[in-house]
């Protein structure tokens, strides 16, 4: 096999080791391919990632089960089962323990934060682990604190390999790496070998996640524009001084005489681990810390993610080595403007103290919980009647296995999804951010805990989120899920350019204590930037009542540093906006309406290690979830129907997106049916897969219902979630197995090739002139009928089996017009035996409109626009909302004719009124009070 980039880091110096542990990764044979294919010698393990191998799969269930039974204590079965797990990496990097001559070939197991400050209970501690794991190839890690460095000196001279762990001062390292001097010497005076392996883990990331933070407070206080410049030049820059100068240390000491003595006795250097090395800031190179700590005598230990993306695109050239002049002098710069890196790497060290026992604490925690779930059963697991389709999944999935189609997806694979050359697949691995996204943002929390609190303190009560799409569906299900608890803002999502419904937003709201989020990828969504400009004239232009949310480099970005936003959050930009709900885009709003933003995303980061571990695909909730919509679209059941409890009633606005916005091309595509009420077998066609969310302990009405759909040969999936805050987990998922039904049927999931044309078409529309905003009664177009009743009957009576129908409609989203348009789509469901979708304009073109035009031609389209009698216009453009509204909808109109599809366009001056009447046409009753 090619070498790749992370074979050539080897060869340059540096050792490559995983930092990342699962039962499954030893068990499956991965790591063994790792080692063979990916350059990797050797691991470290910490708490928090043995809380998600637990928690994120069934692994353990029986080691766990045996260890319940043994009555063995929370501590001594987490102890058990990280030792059992050390064993196994031990065994499978043995051989290249032996083939390096014991260089590499380790892993390691870390002693308890609870002697963090205690030298003889380390000690202790060390060598019971040392004697549990019973291999000659592992590492006991001991934190560098004051209390730890004469313990590493006496566990170095009682012949234990050490991992010193949590060091972030080049003070510290050096203390370290005198104290193995001191043992090795130590041992060679009582005539014991000296061969006695170390490696001192030096962490790179959160220094620069602390001095960033640091330098961006001083960067917005700064007056001078040339200040503001010299502070911008140094983000990104502590920590690679900091571990080069680290660096820089370990080539002086082991030059130096006193260990000469040592070498020539046979003992090895003390080699700097770069540990911390997965990239915090998406604005920074994904393998920056791998690309610029490479050098002899080092070992790099990454995430899974880091090292598939340095084997994917990293660069090796011997980099500790460079321009060392200029690393000292990013330091004194440092220094010079008032950023202290003695204090900033002490409080780093208390801190990793602190976060390390508090992992220990979520760890023993999980247990607890798998533990009650081993009981009553696993609570997360799914249940399935998939009927005809079963064994079609069961072949998939083996498939799926034989094609290694987790491990590609782990390595960005574009060729999964890509069928169009190099340009396709570039813009592929480009949309790939959201698997890892979930760890990224939990380094976010406090920040976005802390501007929540800081807002309520300064009286703020309301928050506008203003987007569309992927950067407004994930802050509904949230708004709707999760209410406006105690200190936090009450969360409004404004996603419609309808004039009454931004009017009445406003009369909701204190203008003065509301904070407005801008929220566009782009940054230069129509609509977003419309609804901003509105409300930043009726604010009187108050910058710090705004905030951003944009990708890094768009206009928006520097709007909002032009114009003083109170804060610019710049998403990473490999992320699509509807894979962005675990991002800042979804983050941010749930953060400010008192989201609990650590439970969301613990549950979350549980969901990712169960979609990307290496255990089998059948156990894979993201890809068996996956197979399910592949196969059920491969037997004609497209019809995704989504079944959810009232307290997350909202999650299919989210999913809808997802789905049609993914699969919704080339004439394919899953077609997403939300809030469509349950009915008898009677009222189904044979295209439906059900789809039920179900929280814990709920009761459902409609289970005789559901279970006689079952019978009837509908396929019938369940999902069980624990809480709410488990819609993190179900985000992940749902997004992995959309990412893998496209790959199974042939998608580009990351791309919308239809979605422009509306756009485009609007455009038309508005520079041949504004529609007009009102007209007398009702109008329609697209049907002949010399009424409406016929018009609605001649679009009606082109339905067919296995087509769907969607109402779009350009009204005011609100209750009293969902019960009218839920009143409407259950007739015609229940009359023609098909699915219905309800989309209100303009949101669903940024959702399901990709689908209506670049999926199947089977969309039946009534299309209902309501007048504007009172209009609103937009600062600075030469039209209204009014117009703009009208505007997209006759776009629309017109692209779906452009494709063929059926359609008809109804126009009602009053809207209550003409809701009644297309009721009655299809045989509904639709009261609209």
């Amino acid at each position: 096999m090619a070498k790749n980039p992370l074979f050539e880091l080897y060869e340059a110096g540096t050792s490559v080791w995983l930092d990342y542990i699962s039962r499954s990764l030893m068990t499956s044979g991965e790591l063994k391919r790792m080692i063979e294919e990916d350059a990797v010698v050797g691991m470290t393990s910490n708490p928090t990632i043995f809380e998600k191998a637990i928690g994120g799969s069934s692994d353990y269930d029986a080691a766990l089960k045996r260890l319940m039974n043994a009555g063995k204590s929370d501590e001594e079965i987490m102890l058990s089962l990280i030792v059992e797990d050390i064993q196994l990496a031990a065994d499978v990097l043995k051989p290249i323990y032996e083939q390096t001559k014991h260089k590499d070939g380790y892993v390691s197991i870390e002693v308890l934060p609870r002697v963090a400050y205690d030298t003889k209970g380390t000690i202790a501690m060390a060598h019971d682990l040392f004697d549990r794991v019973g291999r000659p190839n592992i590492f006991v890690k001991i934190p560098a604190t004051d209390e730890g460095l004469p313990a590493i000196e006496q566990c170095i001279a009682d012949g234990i390999n050490i991992n010193i762990t949590l060091m972030f001062s080049v003070k510290v390292y050096e203390d370290v790496a005198r104290a193995f001097i001191r043992g090795l010497q130590r041992r060679m005076k009582e005539g014991k070998p000296i061969d006695i392996a170390s490696v001192a883990s030096f962490f790179v990331s959160r220094v620069d996640t602390a001095v960033d933070k640091l330098l961006e407070q001083k960067i917005a206080a700064a007056k001078d524009p040339a200040e503001r410049e010299r502070l911008q030049k140094l983000l990104g820059k502590a920590a690679t001084a900091n571990a080069k100068m680290a660096y820089q240390s370990f080539l002086r000491i082991f030059n130096e005489p006193e260990f000469a003595e040592l070498r020539r006795d046979g003992a090895s250097v003390q080699r700097c681990l770069w540990a911390s090395t997965g990239t915090k800031n998406p604005n920074y190179s994904d393998v920056m810390y791998v690309e610029e700590l490479i050098g002899p005598e080092t070992v790099n230990t990454m995430p899974q993610q880091t090292m598939m993306a340095f084997k994917e695109h990293g660069e090796v050239r011997v980099s500790l080595l460079e321009n060392v002049d200029g690393t000292r002098q990013v330091l004194r710069d440092l220094e010079a403007v008032g950023i202290d890196m003695d204090k900033v790497t002490y409080d780093l060290q208390v801190d990793g103290v602190k976060l390390f026992a508090d992992s220990i604490t979520k760890l023993l925690a999980e247990i607890a919980h798998k533990k009650q779930r081993l009981k009553v059963g696993d609570v997360g697991a799914h249940e399935a009647q998939l009927g005809a389709i079963e064994g079609q999944v069961k072949t998939r999935l083996a498939q799926l296995e034989q094609a290694a189609v987790v491990r590609r997806i782990a390595e960005k694979d574009a060729g999964l999804w890509a069928s169009n050359g190099s340009g396709e697949k570039e813009e592929i691995r480009n949309r790939l951010g959201w698997l890892q996204v979930a760890d990224l943002m939990e380094e976010r929390v406090s920040e976005l805990e802390g501007l929540r609190n800081e807002l309520v303190a300064e009286g703020f009560t309301d928050c506008v989120v203003m987007g569309m799409g992927g950067s407004s569906l994930a802050p509904e299900v949230f708004r709707q899920t999760f209410g406006a608890p105690k200190g936090a803002l009450n969360v409004h999502v404004l996603d419609t350019t309808d004039p009454a419904a931004i009017a009445a937003l406003q009369q909701a709201i204190d203008l003065k204590r509301t904070v407005f989020i801008v929220a566009s990828k782009s940054g230069t969504t129509l609509e977003t930037l419309s609804h901003y400009r509105y409300f930043w004239q009726q604010t009187g232009q108050q910058g710090r009542q705004f905030l951003a949310i944009t990708d890094p480099g768009t206009t928006l970005a520097d709007e909002a540093s032009r114009r003083g936003f109170r804060r610019a959050f710049l998403n990473p930009a490999d992320i699509g906006g509807r894979y962005s709900a675990l991002s800042y885009f979804g983050l941010v709003p749930a953060a400010l309406g008192g989201v609990e933003l650590a439970g969301l995303l613990d549950r979350a980061s549980t969901m990712v290690q169960a979609c990307s571990g290496s255990g089998p695909v059948d156990a894979n909730p993201g890809v068996w979830l996956g197979a399910v919509f592949a196969e059920s679209a491969k037997a004609g059941r497209d019809k995704v129907t989504i079944l959810a409890p009232p307290a997350l009633q909202s999650f299919g606005l989210w999913a809808e997106q997802l789905i049609a916005e993914s699969t919704g091309k080339a004439g394919k595509g899953l077609v997403p049916v939300a809030d469509e009420a349950l009915g008898a077998p009677s009222v189904y066609g044979s295209d439906r897969l059900f789809v039920r969310l179900a929280l814990s302990g709920g009761d459902y009405p409609n289970a005789a219902r559901l279970e006689a759909l079952s019978k009837a040969g509908h396929p019938v999936v369940t999902l069980k979630l624990s809480d709410p805050l488990a819609l993190g987990a179900e985000f992940f998922r749902w997004e992995y197995a959309i990412a893998v039904a496209g790959a199974i049927l042939g998608i580009n999931v990351f791309d919308q090739p239809n979605v422009q044309e509306a756009k485009d078409l609007t455009k038309k529309v508005l520079s041949e002139g504004s529609p007009p905003a009102t007209g007398e009664g009702i109008r329609w177009a697209g049907q002949q009928g010399a009424t409406l009743e016929a018009a609605i009957q001649a679009l009606l009576g082109q339905v067919r089996p296995g087509d769907y129908v969607a109402l779009l409609a350009f009204i005011q989203p609100d209750a009293r017009h969902d019960s009218a348009l839920n009143a409407i789509r259950l007739a015609i469901r229940d009359k023609y035996r098909v699915a219905t979708t309800v989309g209100y304009g303009p949101r669903y073109l940024h959702s399901t409109g990709q689908l209506h035009k670049g999926g199947p031609n089977t969309g039946v389209f009534l299309q209902i626009v309501g007048d504007d009698p009172k209009d609103i216009p937009i600062p600075g453009e030469r039209l209204s909302f009014g117009v703009l509204k009208q505007a997209q909808a006759l776009g629309d109109f017109q692209a779906l004719r452009n494709h063929g599809r059926r359609v008809l366009r109804v126009q009602v001056q009053d809207v209550a009124q003409g809701l009644v009447k297309i009721g009655q046409a299809v045989g509904a009753t639709a009261e609209v009070a």
